[in-house]
């Protein structure tokens, strides 16, 4: 008998068994809908961050030209260019009131920011200090970005943080790009220095371990390209400027007054040659430093050409692959916060110096001689700084992003939607 009740089976109702099935399948395709609206999603915030270009496009407000590169081979079709960038600024007529778009729901902002945050890397993924070779902290400065400052701040950190302090002597002419026997020379008398120690100089890139040496860990600074070139056009023009060079090197010839006296804003709605930047350029004739990606890009030729995609392209993976930190000097406090958390040994307590000691730090370098220039002609350049903008953008989105990977409530940032929001208001 308990053999043939062991037996027995229980029945189930059709209709219950039904609907568990049918409850099974709902559950497996509701989870299959999510999934895949979640991932849909997740690769649109993905392609929209690394998509430098499109990203640039839209915090710019670009003016259009019938040159889709923004490069003029003659000064008759560059003038051309810039009567129609004139009309199109509202020399001719207004431009359209722009609106902002509506504001997304609540939950989709929440949304938006959980899948931003989900996004944000590890502090070591964004860490190259760690991959030096050596405890030299190594300056590559670029010109007109608050080098001088920066250095300064370095100097006065030497004594506190206690590391050697070095820098390159002033020298007659400059010379950024160095040939393979004078990056061997740089790369030996870097790793010379006791560690830890820094040193400074105007130069590109240069890879030690290329030659032989121990990697240094690499910091630089970056500026908007635009207002650094015409930082520069007025730092090579104000008299202290040549009573400095000519203390110097006596022997220095004195520049034409008429040059001296040229001001930025004619220099580029008369077609200037000193003032066209034409995009392609290997050799401008002049020192004037613009092509900021040059010193990231390195000493290649290939680096040479301004504006250009290939250069660009390798200063970005550079400054991914080596640099511990690239500042921004329209933000300093990312800047300086940055240096602390990624490069302690050397820059434990920069903010507080700085902002303690401000009124010093500000008169350095100061140009009183440097007048304003009109947001109209800064457009005009803008059109021809297409690429070295966006190096600019990502290095600035790069140092934000190395401030969120942290995770330290106290630290507050930009973040990708405030960022759009600001260039939405920016473009209204």
């Amino acid at each position: 008998m308990d053999h043939l009740f062991r037996q027995r089976r229980i029945s189930v109702p059709k209709r219950t068994s039904e609907l568990v099935a049918l409850i099974a399948v709902s559950c497996t395709l509701f989870l299959f809908l999510h999934t895949r609206d979640l991932s849909t999603k997740l690769r649109r915030m993905e392609g929209r961050l690394n998509d430098d270009v499109t990203a640039f496009n839209h915090l710019t407000d670009r003016m259009p030209t019938e040159r889709t590169e923004h490069a003029f081979a003659s000064a008759q079709e560059y003038k051309e260019a810039l009567e129609a960038i004139r009309r199109h600024t509202g020399a001719e007529r207004s431009k359209p009131q722009r609106t902002l778009e509506a504001e997304p729901e609540e939950s989709q902002q929440e949304e938006q920011e959980y899948l931003d945050e989900l996004l944000v890397p590890e502090p070591w993924e964004l860490n190259n200090t760690a991959r030096a070779g050596t405890e030299i902290l190594f300056f590559n400065r670029v010109p007109k970005v608050g080098s001088q400052t920066f250095m300064e701040l370095l100097r006065r950190l030497s004594n506190r943080n206690r590391f050697g302090f070095h820098r390159d002597t002033v020298q007659r002419v400059e010379t950024i790009r160095l040939a393979p026997a004078d990056q061997q020379a740089l790369a030996s008398i870097v790793t010379s220095y006791e560690p830890p120690a820094s040193y400074i100089k105007h130069v590109c890139y240069t890879n030690f371990t290329r030659m032989g040496f121990p990697s240094p860990i690499y910091v630089n600074v970056v500026r908007d390209p635009v207002e650094r070139v015409i930082s520069w056009y007025y730092y090579v023009r104000a008299p202290w400027y040549y009573v400095e060079r000519k203390r110097a090197f006596p022997d220095l010839p004195l520049p034409d007054p008429a040059w001296l006296k040229k001001d930025f804003e004619t220099c580029v709605l008369s077609g200037d040659r000193e003032c066209r930047y034409v995009e392609g350029e290997t050799h401008e004739g002049i020192g004037d430093h613009r092509r900021q990606t040059l010193f990231f890009c390195g000493h290649e030729p290939q680096c040479t050409p301004f504006n250009s995609v290939e250069a660009l392209q390798r200063a970005k993976r550079v400054v991914e692959q080596q640099y511990a930190v690239v500042g921004v000097l329209e933000d300093m406090n990312s800047t300086l916060l940055a240096l602390e958390k990624y490069v302690p040994r050397f820059f434990k307590g920069a903010l507080n110096l700085y902002w303690d000691q401000l009124n010093t730090f500000n008169r350095i370098n100061r140009n009183a001689f440097k007048p304003p220039v009109s947001e109209a002609v800064k457009q005009i350049v803008r059109a021809n700084f297409t690429r070295e903008i966006e190096f600019y953008e990502f290095c600035k989105q790069r140092l934000h992003m190395q401030l969120r990977a942290l995770r330290d409530p106290t630290i507050t940032v930009p973040t990708p939607r405030s960022r759009r929001r600001r260039a939405q208001k920016n473009r209204v």
